[in-house]
């Protein structure tokens, strides 16, 4: 059986800002008219967006999701409000692990709809250095430069 994935919004700065070194999927508790909202692609992943862990719960902080539009009046939604990260236990204990012993963060790189159900896919991320980001950009030039030079006609 193949999935159907449909990608909402994605976080293109994290790679240039940090080392990925393990990506994780995980489903986000949401609201109706915020899974409406998404579906039109009503989200934005923001440059600091970033999970907490409290009381061995995964919470999802900064992620602005609009208001849907057509939805009654009296419901009233934060769009940055924190959302908690389904994930089993050993899959928090391992991360906040890794987080707390290695220096590392998780943040999210992108929601999408899979299968019908709403999906976070989280990286645990070390940051980098300004020369590791310099050294980036000259290998994606070179690599650049070689491929117009040996270009197949």
């Amino acid at each position: 059986m193949s999935d159907y994935i449909k990608t909402v919004c994605q976080n293109r700065k994290a790679y240039h800002l940090y080392h990925i070194k393990e990506t994780i999927e995980a489903g986000v508790v949401l609201l109706g008219p915020e899974v409406k909202s998404l579906r039109q692609g009503h989200a934005n992943l923001l440059s600091d967006s970033h999970v907490i862990f409290r009381q061995e719960e995964a919470w999802l902080y900064n992620v602005h999701i609009s208001p849907y539009k057509h939805c009654s009046t009296h419901v009233n939604i934060d769009p940055s409000r924190p959302r908690k990260l389904l994930l089993h236990k050993k899959e928090i204990k391992r991360l906040m692990g890794r987080i707390l012993q290695q220096g590392y963060s998780l943040i999210p790189l992108k929601i999408y709809f899979k299968n019908g159900k709403a999906k976070v896919e989280l990286a645990l991320v070390k940051g980098k250095k300004q020369y590791d980001k310099r050294s980036d950009v000259k290998k994606r030039d070179i690599e650049r430069e070689w491929g117009k030079k040996f270009k197949i006609r």
